[in-house]
């Protein structure tokens, strides 16, 4: 179940898609992760797996622990 570091996570998330001017389906293209999972994360009501974490963060060119603190 989804808990507040959910949501700061998503944040995290769309902050750093932000910088870089990705829209979330140019994010699913650059991490293969599906866009609607990435606008789930992004509104906290789902938590993240480390490989989603890891395609993410890949894709956006910071660290897991980035996303996560």
């Amino acid at each position: 179940m989804p808990d507040k570091s959910d949501k700061h996570t998503g944040k995290k998330i769309r902050k750093y898609r932000n910088l870089l001017g990705l829209s979330q389906v140019a994010l699913e293209d650059k991490s293969g992760v599906p866009s609607n999972t990435i606008a789930r994360l992004e509104r906290g009501e789902h938590t993240a797996s480390t490989p989603v974490l890891r395609k993410l963060a890949r894709a956006l060119g910071v660290t897991v622990d980035d996303l996560l603190n």
